[in-house]
């Protein structure tokens, strides 16, 4: 039989071991400082691009045909020479982390403080540069350089591993920057860790909502779009739902494929020239971006969160031909090479499905909910992480009565994707981990998976 658990005897157990509490002690305080540096990213970013809706504002805007160019071959040129490390989203980053094919002494080369701060100031500057990026995928990359930091003051044997601070950190950071605590734990077991330490698991999950709280305190308990109007759906619903789930899974999918191709073939003919002139390359893409945002009257620039406020109210001034533009826009930011990450983006291309979707079928009635189900597709096709897309979007529009629309359309957006294409993040961690090992000395390789 078993023993009952002698709370007296396990209560003293738990009181004498100071290191154990020093221990938890310094990672939930390295928990705070995370989502705090997350926070000062947000205000960071979001400075960034007031400046740049002031610049696009004077003169008519055609400034910034020069303005995003410039800055656009100015971030990537410091970012290749001083943090190539900070390039692109920070997802596949901290996935690449945990790869066994990255040993601790390659994973400084991925994520550390130089690196969070680096993130922060370049990827800020690309939001300056009214590029279609998000904030959200480096937020990641800064909240696990800031967690894993912390090991270096942990004792031997506190059994919280390197690994365990990059989950907590990664996920604090889709806490922090979504105000969106269930989000990143769930984040943590669907995308990063595939589980959880058993041993670890309460301290994490605790750092998670500890660094999502900051993201609370600085801008109060509110949903990220606010709360939407959810109507009655009937089975009038049933069909407009369908076709925002295929057309979110259809187009995620191809945007998925679209990204991996672009930024691990280099063997193609324009990554030839992207490989042989980055500056060049940034530029030449900035200057269609620019085209692309002044054809739209703008509401392609940036991450693209008002145009999905203005669809959620009934208030939409976004061309009919946004999804596409936008589409193009994201693509080209990710592929010149800047700091920044696609997942507020995705949710405004997902919103611009769900809106296209209710205007052909006159489903105005019912629009917000097939917003919100187009956000959640969309992201849960180019992710493959149909669980923290919905939830993620759940929390975001304070959507609860939709629970089940928004799993559904997620999980059928992201079926749809795999038969398309591989996991966007696994498939960009698998070649910045076979990257680094590549660099190695051959004594020192860890021995290939088969």
């Amino acid at each position: 039989m078993h023993q009952e658990p002698d709370f007296l005897h396990n209560l003293h157990q738990e009181l004498r071991d100071g290191r154990r509490w020093l221990d938890r002690t310094i990672v939930l305080a390295y928990a705070a400082a995370a989502g705090l540096c997350v926070v000062v990213f947000t205000l960071m970013a979001d400075a960034g691009f007031e400046l740049f809706r002031h610049l696009y504002h004077w003169q008519g805007g055609w400034a910034v045909l020069l303005w995003m160019p410039a800055l656009s071959a100015a971030i990537v040129w410091l970012t290749r020479r001083w943090v190539p490390g900070a390039a692109g989203s920070g997802i596949p980053q901290v996935m690449a982390t945990l790869d066994p094919a990255v040993g601790e002494a390659q994973r400084g080369r991925l994520v550390s403080l130089l690196l969070s701060f680096s993130k922060m100031v370049l990827a800020s500057a690309g939001f300056a540069a009214g590029l279609s990026i998000g904030r959200e995928g480096p937020s990641v990359q800064v909240a696990a350089g800031v967690m894993h930091s912390a090991r270096r003051w942990l004792g031997p044997q506190s059994g919280i591993s390197s690994h365990a601070l990059l989950v907590a950190g990664g996920a604090a950071g889709i806490a922090a920057a979504f105000n969106a605590p269930l989000a990143g734990v769930v984040f943590a077991i669907e995308e990063l860790s595939r589980k959880l330490e058993s041993r670890a698991s309460g301290l994490i999950i605790a750092a998670i909502v500890l660094a999502g709280l900051m993201g609370v305190s600085a801008f109060g308990n509110l949903s990220y779009f606010g709360r939407i109007q959810v109507p009655s759906l009937g089975w009038n619903a049933l069909l407009p739902g369908l076709g925002v789930a295929l057309a979110s899974g259809l187009l995620g999918g191809l945007f998925a494929k679209l990204m991996a191709v672009s930024l691990t073939a280099p063997l193609k003919p324009m990554n030839r020239f992207r490989t042989r002139f980055p500056i060049r390359f940034a530029a030449c893409g900035a200057l269609a971006i620019a085209a692309i945002g002044l054809l739209t009257g703008g509401a392609t620039f940036g991450a693209g969160s008002e145009a999905v406020k203005h669809m959620l109210v009934g208030e939409a001034d976004v061309p009919s031909f946004y999804v596409t533009l936008k589409f193009i826009a994201t693509w080209l930011s990710a592929w010149i090479g800047v700091p920044g990450g696609i997942f507020a983006p995705s949710l405004s291309i997902g919103a611009g499905i769900g809106h296209n979707v209710a205007s052909l079928t006159g489903g105005n009635a019912i629009a917000p909910a097939l917003i919100a189900m187009g956000m959640a597709g969309f992201l849960a096709a180019v992710t493959q992480a149909p669980l923290t897309a919905f939830i993620i979007v759940m929390e975001m529009v304070d959507g609860h009565a939709m629970v089940l629309s928004l799993m559904a359309c997620a999980m059928l957006a992201s079926l749809i994707s795999r038969m398309l294409t591989r996991p966007l993040y696994e498939t960009l961690a698998h070649y910045m981990a076979n990257s680094i090992a590549a660099t190695l000395p051959e004594s020192v390789q860890p021995p290939k998976n088969t």
